[in-house]
């Protein structure tokens, strides 16, 4: 069964792809995304690897197929911009392929977005202060305060724990699984982009900055392609501490954050998992591509 995705139907709205304004200032990308596992019992799979639809991203056109010909249940988490499609597959090969074009409208950094007082912090992100699984803040005050504590609070200090993380853990494939936390990859020095991503979170949160983890596509400037994970944190304007919004920072350095197309956002991994499966399935092969298309502009 193929599933044509018609991007009317996602849950947040966006910015007008045909205006004059926003293409001056946006990139478009073509996403070619191929899952392939070998089912050995009858399966459910939860895939998220559709982009997300928001005011920063406009999904143009998309098309979600499965073969051998199976029912595809799409949804969306609710309160999220996180979209999901369901399958369920009986033992034999099972082929996953998601393609689409998004156009990206990525806003320009601004030095100037400071830390908001906890009082000050919209309800909806409050949630993003506190401890999930994999970012134990809770146990990294002391550390986070003793090294980042003197800097000037706001987008400087969100980028100094960027740059520490460059610094000081190594990124290495292999080093850490799906059970590793931010306080495992302090201890070991080493992670993924994942790992570094939670470090990120959790030494924000420990500084009452609310942080959430954030997985898409993204081109890498050596192979293989993969899913990549980075963190935003939530910081204000100095003029008016009712506006806030979400900033982008990549510990790994591997790719421009104003490049990556959103899949999900969550509090950490747990919730942003590309395939969750229930049952007994191995995965074969995975090629989650993504190519910048070069637009022709009048004079």
């Amino acid at each position: 069964m193929s599933s044509v995705l018609s991007p009317v139907q996602a849950a947040a709205p966006a910015a007008d792809p045909k205006s004059r304004e926003a293409r001056a200032g946006s990139r478009l990308f073509e996403i070619d995304c191929e899952l392939q596992y070998e089912v050995r019992a009858e399966t459910d799979f939860l895939f998220q690897i559709e982009a997300s639809q928001t005011p920063q991203q406009t999904v143009l056109s998309e098309t979600f197929k499965v073969s051998p010909a199976l029912r595809i249940r799409h949804g969306a988490h609710p309160g999220s911009t996180n979209r999901f499609a369901r399958v369920h597959a009986m033992p034999g090969p099972l082929n996953v392929r998601y393609r689409a074009r998004v156009r990206l409208h990525a806003p320009d950094p601004d030095p100037t977005l400071v830390e908001l007082p906890v009082a000050a912090l919209p309800d909806e992100v409050l949630h993003h202060l506190v401890p999930t699984r994999y970012c134990e803040s809770d146990l990294l005050g002391r550390t986070a305060l003793r090294t980042f504590g003197q800097i000037e609070p706001g987008l400087k200090r969100v980028e100094a724990i960027t740059q520490w993380i460059r610094e000081h853990i190594q990124y290495e494939i292999g080093s850490s699984d799906a059970t590793t936390t931010a306080r495992d990859t302090l201890a070991n020095r080493a992670g993924v982009c994942r790992d570094f991503a939670h470090v990120g979170i959790a030494f924000c949160r420990a500084l009452n900055i609310p942080a959430r983890l954030v997985v898409g596509y993204v081109k890498f400037d050596e192979p293989p392609p993969d899913f990549h994970a980075i963190f935003e944190a939530y910081l204000g304007d100095p003029d008016d501490p009712t506006r806030g919004r979400w900033v982008l920072f990549d510990p790994t350095g591997l790719a421009p954050v104003d490049r990556l197309v959103r899949i999900g956002t969550g509090g950490d991994a747990k919730d942003v998992a590309f395939a969750t499966i229930f049952g007994q399935a191995a995965m074969s092969s995975m090629r989650p591509e993504i190519e910048e298309v070069i637009e022709t502009r009048p004079a």
